[in-house]
């Protein structure tokens, strides 16, 4: 795609890597919106059963917003970052966060909006606004209540602390944790689990699991998720590989 950000695809599987690790993976305003516009894209690959986001290098995920040059012209009304997040957040299919390092700022939010984290152990957590007079976006915030819980947030956001891979697997900001020499073969693995489940049967319980953690259920929209699996002929495969003893093949259909 650019320098700055790499997409790949393997059958029903995108990845999209962050590729500025001389500036710890920060986003600047163009690298957000190449981001958000990547995301957006993406999301209409009705083929597409999981994304992957990682960057590039061993040190850093992302440092978040590269705030180096923010004045008055940042796009405050229209927060590039909060777009991208809010799209990660929303995707139809599942997202998996490869922490292939630490996570600071903005950055935290990037993994947050996933639906899973892989991190690594050595690495840390640390958001730094309050500590540059800056405002932290407002989705953000919400998201990292429902993800890590309020004292766990404020720990971070109000507080300030750094969080080690332990604190961060403790309050469930990452998933799993494994040993950096492991941790390219437990992301492929994991992604290829999830890719293997039923599309269909993914993409509406997603959408019920993120809108009552929202307060934000349509039922009617849930219920046509539900009526769409038993109809589909996923759903028949899968019944059939019960019977027959074997792993399904599923078609998203």
């Amino acid at each position: 795609m650019t320098d700055t950000l790499e997409l790949s695809r393997d059958g029903h599987v995108a990845r999209l890597k962050l590729n500025r690790p001389e500036k710890h993976n920060a986003l600047d305003i163009p690298g957000m919106r190449r981001l958000g516009d990547a995301v957006e894209e993406l999301a209409a690959d009705g083929s597409l059963r999981v994304l992957v986001l990682t960057g590039a290098g061993p040190k850093t995920f992302c440092a978040g917003a590269d705030l180096s040059n923010v004045g008055d012209d940042w796009p405050w009304e229209d927060d590039p970052l909060s777009r991208i997040t809010d799209l990660l957040e929303d995707f139809p299919c599942a997202t998996v966060c490869a922490l292939n390092g630490s996570v600071y700022g903005g950055g935290t939010d990037l993994a947050l909006a996933c639906d899973f984290r892989i991190g690594q152990t050595g690495q840390r957590c640390f958001i730094p606004p309050a500590r540059l007079g800056v405002h932290y976006q407002v989705s953000g915030l919400r998201r990292a209540v429902e993800r890590i819980g309020l004292n766990a947030a404020k720990r971070l956001y109000l507080g300030g602390e750094t969080f080690d891979a332990a604190e961060m697997l403790r309050v469930g900001f990452v998933d799993h944790l494994v040993a950096p020499e492991e941790f390219e073969s437990r992301v492929e693995a994991y992604v290829a689990e999830v890719a293997g489940m039923a599309p269909l049967a993914i993409r509406g319980m997603k959408y019920v699991l993120n809108a009552v953690a929202r307060g934000r259920l349509d039922p009617a929209r849930a219920r046509r998720g539900v009526e769409a699996c038993v109809r589909s002929a996923d759903f028949r495969e899968g019944q059939r590989a019960v019977a027959e003893k074997r792993k399904p093949v599923f078609r998203g259909e």
